[in-house]
């Protein structure tokens, strides 16, 4: 049985989503920003949140477990805040904890829904990047 879906946005800091990123990077996931990318750009001290959208369950690949595809809003060096993709599986999930209140998880869903994407951030701040240095999200 697919477990269902969290309705819910959680804090995460910059060691924790570096850890998250490694993890998914571990299991192949599809939607991740590169560790070295994410240790280049995220401000170290800032607040990050995940908010599942999706079930992703790889029928052709069963070796890839199941993961929630998370809307990620990222705080970057400059001080803004980016969009982006990030799969996590379900257990790991889980046991970051709930901190953020009602008013505080409408917020951020409404600042992940106006924030540029990193793709967009990314060519913004560095013109001369190529097609094949961009993040994929």
């Amino acid at each position: 049985m697919t477990p269902t879906l969290p309705h819910t946005v959680r804090a995460v800091d910059t060691p924790q989503l570096l850890d998250l990123a490694q993890e998914a990077t571990m299991h192949g996931f599809s939607q991740r920003l590169p560790v070295d990318w994410l240790q280049e750009h995220l401000a170290a001290e800032a607040t990050h949140y995940l908010f599942p959208t999706l079930i992703q369950r790889l029928t052709h690949r069963l070796d890839v477990p199941l993961q929630w595809r998370c809307q990620q809003l990222l705080t970057v060096r400059t001080g803004e805040q980016i969009w982006g993709l990030l799969d996590v599986l379900p257990d790991t999930f889980d046991r970051i904890p709930e901190t953020l209140d009602a008013a505080s998880k409408k917020d951020i869903v409404s600042r992940i829904e106006h924030a540029v994407t990193v793709r967009e951030w990314s060519e913004r701040t560095a013109p001369d990047t190529g097609p094949e240095e961009m993040p994929r999200t």
